[in-house]
């Protein structure tokens, strides 16, 4: 586990839920929680909610309540460096946010099956491996982001199927 983006996220995690924002915490960073195996992340994904219209959505409509998101980055040292990624950096970690809400037509993941957490005072989801599957099953026809990913969906994909046929 990446502690060291896990531990930044725990952090950016508490600092939006006190303005009422559970994340969801996506990408390779979430499935090494509920994996427990390193998938060499590099950086952190959060999924909030948003325009269920995903990339259709204008860019400054596409995530529900920016401005406080925003203002607690900022707060802690993070500037937004890309507005149509939605994504920050501190010089250091990049944290992208994207939209929740685009999960059930995109994968088929119902956003009331996603299992709530608690870790160190902080209130986020994150998917189970079977939500894991759907979800790069999915991405995985996107070509964009397999000639920008090198890939690694697949990787990721080959390693769920094997796990839960061991179920």
């Amino acid at each position: 586990m990446n502690q060291l983006l896990f531990n930044e996220f725990i952090k950016i995690c508490r600092a939006l839920n006190q303005v009422n924002i559970k994340p969801t915490l996506m990408g390779s960073l979430g499935l090494e929680l509920v994996s427990k195996k390193d998938w060499n992340p590099s950086d952190i994904d959060i999924h909030v909610h948003g325009d269920p219209r995903g990339w259709e959505a204008p860019d400054e409509e596409r995530i529900y309540h920016f401005d406080a998101i925003q203002s607690v980055m900022n707060r802690l040292d993070y500037r937004l460096i890309d507005r149509h990624e939605h994504e920050f950096s501190n010089g250091t970690t990049s944290v992208e946010y994207g939209c929740i809400d685009t999960l059930p037509e995109f994968a088929n993941v119902q956003l009331s099956d996603i299992q709530h957490m608690s870790i160190e005072g902080a209130e986020f989801y994150v998917p189970s491996l079977e939500q894991f599957l759907k979800i790069y099953e999915s991405s995985s026809q996107d070509s964009y982001r397999n000639e920008n990913n090198n890939n690694k969906d697949f990787k990721k994909i080959a390693y769920l199927e094997n796990v839960l046929s061991k179920r």
